[in-house]
Order: structure tokens, then C-alpha cells, then sequence
């Protein structure tokens, strides 16, 4: 922009000037402004705005896009080799891959090795047990004993049935997912009838394992509890938990007293016990502490000055 003279001028060019530089300056103030609004917002383009492609500059609507770079597959890199594999298979090359000549007769080692892992068919096991017989002197047939671990009655062995027992118990699957779990993926035809009466069968064994398990938590020098409602048939009851330094036992009781805990300590009493401030939790050792969670609450509470540890 040339700047006009500094004197020499008449009193109608300085006011003429002042009024282009008057317009300009307002011009300016209004750019400005404009400007000021947008700090901060991002470039309108056809992707945030309703603006075409074509307004976003020429070539960016028809860039070509970057073919990815093909990187060599890290082989052995993600995995370890397992320590002792199932199998080993070696392969000799024929033919070298420079100039094809046979190799075949060639020393060789071993230059490269990986684990290809895969899971066998699976398939149930099925085995006839047959008992031998026949007629006895005495002129009354005889045959001969089943083995323990096959017993005549119910089909299915022992894997079966902890395995229905861990997917049912552990990963919550229903009756009707069970059998078709058992039928698509391990080829065993099973009705949801069987499987009621393999968790039936099974009823003494739990209670053998949870009468040991109670016998546990009761030598314990401390022990910690907790309860919680749950569903049985629709109705309310109560899961506790007991925890010992070697065992937990989970049970359920129609209620919430302290006599489910007295109970199950039979007269024991433990050194110390660990719970919230339920009445129906405490008592029951010769010492006891307050859980740290609802020791914390207690902290945060200025008008209490019970000391839990006292």
C-alpha cells in the first residue's frame, strides 16, 4: 500500500484519505473478527460439513491411497517352541531352490523349525465290557465280577461327568446346552434325562468332599466370612462363604442367622474371625476384626470412635 504525502495536501485530499482509510479499517476490524470466531474449529471440509468433495482442494477427493508396506511374517517370533512336542516330523529338501539341482543326497540340518498345534478329533471312548460265564458242576451258573471303575448301570464314566459338572457349575450352561455341547462338539448323544441323573449320582461325592472341606475350615486359627442373597427355585436364601488358610467352603442356607456359622463350627472357635459389622458374624472366635473395606467406612465416619481392633 503506498502511503500518500505527509504535506502538500489540500484540505479535500486529507479528508478523502481519511475516509478510504476510515473504510478500511473497518474492513479489517470485521475480517478480524471473522478470524477470532475461528480459533480452535477445525477446517470445513466435505467430511465435518456439507460442503461437495470437490471444494476440498484439487486431487484430495481422487487421492490414490498408499498400498501397505508387505513386511517378512515373523516366523517363531510370537511363540515359543513347546519344550517337548507331541510329535516330530523332519522333511529333506530334493531340489535346490537356486538353480534346481538335486540335494537330495546332500548332508543336511535342520534350518528352520516351528510348531504347527492343533486339537486331535474328538471323540468319545466307548468300551464293551464283557462277563465271562457259565454253568458251574454244582449245576448253578456262575460269572465273573465287573471292574470297580466300570460298573453296570450308567454309560458314562467319571470324565463325562465332571466335565458336565465343571461346564454346568463354572460356566453356567443349561441342561439343553449341555446335551448339545456334548452331541457338536464331542459326537456324544446324551438327553438332558441323563444328565439330571449324572448330577444326582454325584450328590454323595459333593457331600463327602463337603463334609472334609468343613473339617477344614473348623481347625483354622482364622477365619473370614461373608453372605450374600441368591435364587434356589425362586425363592430367597442365603450363599455363605467361609475361608480358612486352607480352604473355602461355599454353602447355602434358607437364612441369614448366626446359627448357619455356629453350626458349621460345631463348638469351635477360631482365634480370630474376619467379617462385616453384621451381629450375625461376630462372636464366633475369640477375637475379631473388622473387614478392611467396612473398617475404611468406619474411618471416614467422625462420630464413631469404636475402635474395631480393640
Amino acid at each position: 500500500m503506498e502511503l500518500p504525502p505527509s504535506s502538500g495536501l489540500s484540505e479535500d485530499a486529507k479528508d478523502r484519505i481519511i475516509s478510504e482509510q476510515a473504510a478500511m479499517i473497518s474492513q479489517l476490524a470485521r475480517r478480524i473478527s471473522e478470524l477470532e470466531k475461528l480459533v480452535g474449529k477445525p477446517k470445513k471440509t466435505s467430511k465435518n460439513s456439507s460442503k461437495p468433495p470437490s471444494s476440498d482442494g484439487p486431487g484430495k477427493a481422487n487421492k490414490p491411497k498408499r498400498a501397505p508396506k508387505k513386511r517378512a511374517p515373523r516366523i517363531g517370533k510370537a511363540r515359543a517352541l513347546a519344550e517337548n512336542p507331541d510329535k516330530i516330523l523332519q522333511f529333506r529338501a530334493c531340489l535346490c531352490g537356486h538353480c534346481g539341482a538335486d540335494v537330495s543326497g546332500r548332508r543336511q540340518s535342520v534350518r528352520m523349525g516351528y510348531d504347527h498345534i492343533d486339537i486331535p478329533p474328538i471323540q468319545p471312548i466307548v468300551t464293551r465290557i464283557e462277563l465271562m460265564g457259565g454253568r458251574c458242576s454244582c449245576g448253578r451258573r456262575f460269572r465273573a465280577a465287573p471292574p470297580a471303575d466300570m460298573a453296570p448301570g450308567s454309560p458314562f464314566g467319571p470324565g463325562i461327568q465332571s466335565l458336565l459338572l465343571y461346564l454346568h457349575n463354572s460356566h453356567h450352561l443349561s441342561f439343553e446346552r449341555l446335551s448339545r455341547v456334548m452331541g457338536e462338539l464331542f459326537g456324544l448323544s446324551i438327553s438332558e434325562g441323563a444328565i439330571t441323573n449324572i448330577f444326582r449320582r454325584a450328590k454323595g461325592a459333593m457331600e463327602t468332599a463337603t463334609t472334609a472341606i468343613a473339617a477344614t475350615i473348623r481347625k483354622a486359627s482364622v477365619v473370614a466370612s461373608d453372605e450374600t442373597t441368591t435364587r434356589v427355585n425362586g425363592q430367597t436364601q442365603w450363599q455363605w462363604a467361609f475361608i480358612g488358610d486352607k480352604a473355602v467352603l461355599h454353602t447355602i442356607a434358607p437364612r441369614r442367622a448366626k446359627a448357619v456359622a455356629e453350626d458349621l463350627m460345631a463348638g469351635n472357635r477360631p482365634r480370630v474371625w474376619i467379617s462385616d459389622r453384621y451381629s450375625g458374624q461376630q462372636g464366633l472366635a475369640d477375637e475379631h476384626q473388622v473387614c478392611l473395606a467396612h473398617y475404611a467406612d468406619l474411618q471416614i465416619m467422625p462420630t464413631w470412635s469404636w475402635n474395631p481392633f480393640a
